[in-house]
Protein backbone atom coordinates (compact mmCIF):
# COMPACT_ATOMS: atom_id res chain seq x y z
CA UNK A 1 0.00 0.00 0.00
CA UNK A 2 1.26 3.45 -0.92
CA UNK A 3 -0.26 6.67 0.34
CA UNK A 4 0.16 10.12 1.82
CA UNK A 5 -0.42 11.09 5.44
CA UNK A 6 -1.32 14.64 6.44
CA UNK A 7 0.85 15.30 9.51
CA UNK A 8 1.95 18.54 11.19
CA UNK A 9 0.69 20.56 8.27
CA UNK A 10 2.63 18.62 5.62
CA UNK A 11 2.02 15.59 3.44
CA UNK A 12 4.22 12.58 4.22
CA UNK A 13 4.75 9.83 1.66
CA UNK A 14 4.43 6.39 3.25
CA UNK A 15 4.30 2.77 2.09
CA UNK A 16 3.17 -0.42 3.83
CA UNK A 17 4.50 -3.80 2.73
CA UNK A 18 4.23 -7.32 4.09
CA UNK A 19 2.32 -8.87 6.95
CA UNK A 20 3.03 -9.58 10.58
CA UNK A 21 4.16 -7.45 13.49
CA UNK A 22 4.31 -3.75 12.48
CA UNK A 23 7.85 -2.44 11.94
CA UNK A 24 8.18 1.33 11.47
CA UNK A 25 11.28 2.12 9.39
CA UNK A 26 12.74 5.61 9.83
CA UNK A 27 15.41 6.45 7.27
CA UNK A 28 18.55 8.52 7.52
CA UNK A 29 19.91 11.82 6.27
CA UNK A 30 18.83 12.54 2.70
CA UNK A 31 17.39 9.06 2.17
CA UNK A 32 14.00 8.14 0.77
CA UNK A 33 11.95 4.97 0.41
CA UNK A 34 12.72 4.56 -3.30
CA UNK A 35 16.40 3.98 -2.45
CA UNK A 36 15.66 1.21 0.04
CA UNK A 37 13.30 -0.99 -1.98
CA UNK A 38 15.43 -4.14 -1.83
CA UNK A 39 16.01 -3.88 1.93
CA UNK A 40 12.36 -3.11 2.62
CA UNK A 41 11.26 -6.10 0.55
CA UNK A 42 13.51 -8.39 2.58
CA UNK A 43 12.29 -7.00 5.89
CA UNK A 44 8.68 -7.28 4.68
CA UNK A 45 9.08 -11.03 4.21
CA UNK A 46 8.69 -11.39 7.99
CA UNK A 47 7.11 -8.13 9.20
CA UNK A 48 4.61 -5.51 8.13
CA UNK A 49 7.02 -2.74 7.19
CA UNK A 50 5.79 0.85 7.42
CA UNK A 51 8.28 3.05 5.57
CA UNK A 52 8.02 6.77 4.93
CA UNK A 53 10.05 9.67 3.61
CA UNK A 54 11.10 12.10 6.34
CA UNK A 55 10.20 15.75 5.92
CA UNK A 56 12.67 17.21 3.47
CA UNK A 57 13.23 13.99 1.50
CA UNK A 58 11.69 11.90 -1.26
CA UNK A 59 8.01 12.50 -1.95
CA UNK A 60 7.30 14.14 1.41
CA UNK A 61 6.91 17.92 1.60
CA UNK A 62 10.09 19.94 2.07
CA UNK A 63 9.28 23.23 3.82
CA UNK A 64 12.26 25.57 4.02
CA UNK A 65 11.93 26.22 7.76
CA UNK A 66 13.93 24.93 10.74
CA UNK A 67 13.56 21.20 11.42
CA UNK A 68 14.15 19.44 14.73
CA UNK A 69 14.36 15.81 15.79
CA UNK A 70 11.37 16.44 18.04
CA UNK A 71 9.33 17.67 15.06
CA UNK A 72 10.40 14.72 12.93
CA UNK A 73 9.46 12.31 15.74
CA UNK A 74 6.01 13.92 15.74
CA UNK A 75 5.86 13.22 11.99
CA UNK A 76 6.65 9.55 12.64
CA UNK A 77 3.95 9.37 15.31
CA UNK A 78 1.51 10.95 12.87
CA UNK A 79 2.21 8.21 10.34
CA UNK A 80 1.29 5.56 12.93
CA UNK A 81 -1.83 7.50 13.89
CA UNK A 82 -2.95 7.92 10.28
CA UNK A 83 -2.53 4.20 9.62
CA UNK A 84 -4.29 3.27 12.86
CA UNK A 85 -1.28 1.42 14.26
CA UNK A 86 -1.39 1.63 18.08
CA UNK A 87 2.03 0.09 18.69
CA UNK A 88 4.99 -0.90 16.52
CA UNK A 89 8.57 -2.02 16.61
CA UNK A 90 10.65 0.95 15.46
CA UNK A 91 13.86 0.74 13.43
CA UNK A 92 15.80 3.97 12.93
CA UNK A 93 18.88 4.38 10.74
CA UNK A 94 21.45 7.14 11.38
CA UNK A 95 19.39 10.38 11.55
CA UNK A 96 16.38 8.07 11.74
CA UNK A 97 17.87 6.47 14.84
CA UNK A 98 17.72 9.79 16.65
CA UNK A 99 14.14 10.28 15.47
CA UNK A 100 13.33 6.77 16.74
CA UNK A 101 14.91 7.54 20.13
CA UNK A 102 12.86 10.69 20.52
CA UNK A 103 9.67 8.88 19.52
CA UNK A 104 10.39 6.18 22.10
CA UNK A 105 11.21 8.73 24.81
CA UNK A 106 8.08 10.81 24.21
CA UNK A 107 5.65 7.99 23.48
CA UNK A 108 7.01 4.74 25.00
CA UNK A 109 3.54 3.20 24.90
CA UNK A 110 3.70 3.29 21.07
CA UNK A 111 7.10 1.57 20.75
CA UNK A 112 7.15 -2.16 21.35
CA UNK A 113 10.81 -2.72 20.49
CA UNK A 114 13.52 -0.28 19.43
CA UNK A 115 16.29 -0.97 16.90
CA UNK A 116 18.99 1.70 16.53
CA UNK A 117 21.19 1.31 13.44
CA UNK A 118 24.35 3.24 12.53
CA UNK A 119 23.42 6.00 14.95
CA UNK A 120 24.30 7.72 18.22
CA UNK A 121 22.46 9.70 20.86
CA UNK A 122 24.39 12.83 19.98
CA UNK A 123 26.53 14.17 17.15
CA UNK A 124 30.13 15.30 17.51
CA UNK A 125 30.73 17.94 14.80
CA UNK A 126 33.78 17.12 12.71
CA UNK A 127 35.51 18.13 9.51
CA UNK A 128 33.96 15.12 7.80
CA UNK A 129 30.45 16.11 8.83
CA UNK A 130 30.79 19.82 8.11
CA UNK A 131 32.65 19.55 4.80
CA UNK A 132 32.07 16.12 3.30
CA UNK A 133 28.33 15.80 3.98
CA UNK A 134 27.39 19.06 2.19
CA UNK A 135 29.30 17.80 -0.86
CA UNK A 136 27.44 14.49 -0.72
CA UNK A 137 24.13 16.33 -0.62
CA UNK A 138 24.54 17.04 -4.31
CA UNK A 139 25.80 13.54 -5.15
CA UNK A 140 23.12 10.87 -4.61
CA UNK A 141 24.62 7.68 -3.16
CA UNK A 142 21.83 5.60 -4.66
CA UNK A 143 19.39 5.88 -7.54
CA UNK A 144 16.66 7.99 -6.08
CA UNK A 145 14.02 9.18 -8.48
CA UNK A 146 13.33 12.05 -6.09
CA UNK A 147 16.55 14.07 -5.59
CA UNK A 148 16.73 16.07 -2.39
CA UNK A 149 17.17 19.85 -2.68
CA UNK A 150 20.31 21.10 -1.01
CA UNK A 151 18.39 23.36 1.40
CA UNK A 152 16.37 20.36 2.63
CA UNK A 153 19.55 18.35 3.21
CA UNK A 154 20.91 21.21 5.30
CA UNK A 155 17.65 21.46 7.29
CA UNK A 156 17.87 17.74 8.14
CA UNK A 157 21.57 18.01 8.99
CA UNK A 158 20.97 20.96 11.33
CA UNK A 159 18.22 19.03 13.13
CA UNK A 160 20.55 16.10 13.65
CA UNK A 161 23.46 18.24 14.83
CA UNK A 162 21.32 20.00 17.41
CA UNK A 163 20.08 16.83 19.13
CA UNK A 164 21.36 15.10 22.27
CA UNK A 165 19.38 12.32 23.94
CA UNK A 166 22.29 11.21 26.10
CA UNK A 167 20.95 12.42 29.47
CA UNK A 168 17.62 10.66 28.86
CA UNK A 169 18.72 7.28 27.55
CA UNK A 170 18.15 5.65 30.93
CA UNK A 171 14.43 6.37 30.45
CA UNK A 172 14.15 3.91 27.56
CA UNK A 173 12.44 0.88 29.04
CA UNK A 174 11.48 -1.14 25.96
CA UNK A 175 13.71 -3.95 24.59
CA UNK A 176 16.39 -2.23 22.53
CA UNK A 177 19.01 -3.49 20.08
CA UNK A 178 21.90 -1.35 18.84
CA UNK A 179 23.23 -2.54 15.45
CA UNK A 180 26.43 -0.98 14.17
CA UNK A 181 29.24 -1.39 11.66
CA UNK A 182 32.63 -1.85 13.27
CA UNK A 183 34.29 0.46 10.71
CA UNK A 184 31.71 3.26 10.82
CA UNK A 185 33.43 6.64 10.44
CA UNK A 186 30.32 8.83 10.36
CA UNK A 187 29.14 7.45 13.72
CA UNK A 188 32.12 5.73 15.37
CA UNK A 189 31.49 2.42 17.11
CA UNK A 190 32.61 3.96 20.42
CA UNK A 191 29.56 6.23 20.36
CA UNK A 192 27.25 3.28 19.77
CA UNK A 193 28.89 1.45 22.68
CA UNK A 194 28.42 4.52 24.86
CA UNK A 195 24.75 4.69 23.89
CA UNK A 196 24.18 0.99 24.51
CA UNK A 197 25.68 1.19 28.01
CA UNK A 198 23.19 3.91 28.96
CA UNK A 199 20.06 2.11 27.69
CA UNK A 200 18.91 -0.38 30.35
CA UNK A 201 19.04 -3.99 29.21
CA UNK A 202 19.96 -3.14 25.62
CA UNK A 203 22.17 -5.30 23.45
CA UNK A 204 24.87 -4.41 20.92
CA UNK A 205 25.23 -6.34 17.65
CA UNK A 206 28.21 -5.43 15.47
CA UNK A 207 28.75 -6.08 11.78
CA UNK A 208 31.57 -5.87 9.28
CA UNK A 209 31.65 -2.64 7.33
CA UNK A 210 30.89 1.00 7.86
CA UNK A 211 27.90 3.32 8.08
CA UNK A 212 25.91 1.52 5.37
CA UNK A 213 26.86 -2.05 6.33
CA UNK A 214 23.21 -3.13 6.16
CA UNK A 215 22.96 -2.36 2.44
CA UNK A 216 26.02 -4.22 1.24
CA UNK A 217 27.69 -7.48 2.26
CA UNK A 218 26.05 -7.74 5.67
CA UNK A 219 22.49 -7.15 4.48
CA UNK A 220 21.23 -10.71 4.93
CA UNK A 221 22.75 -11.04 8.40
CA UNK A 222 21.22 -7.67 9.30
CA UNK A 223 17.77 -8.67 8.02
CA UNK A 224 17.96 -11.93 9.97
CA UNK A 225 19.04 -10.10 13.15
CA UNK A 226 16.14 -7.64 12.84
CA UNK A 227 13.63 -10.43 12.19
CA UNK A 228 14.88 -12.40 15.20
CA UNK A 229 14.66 -9.36 17.47
CA UNK A 230 11.24 -8.27 16.23
CA UNK A 231 9.92 -11.81 16.53
CA UNK A 232 10.77 -12.13 20.22
CA UNK A 233 8.22 -11.72 22.96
Amino acid sequence: MTGSAGVSGIHIHCEVRGRGRPLLLILGLGADVSEYTALIDQLAARSQVIAFDNRGAGRTDKPDVPYSIELMAADALGVLDTLGVPRACVLGISLGGRIAMELALRHPERVERLILVSTSARVVPSWRRRHLYPILSGMPLFRSRHPQPRYAFVRQLEASDGYDAGPRLHELGMPTAVMHGRSDRAAPLAMAEEMQREIPGSRLVTFRGGHLFFLIRERQRFVDAVADFVGQG
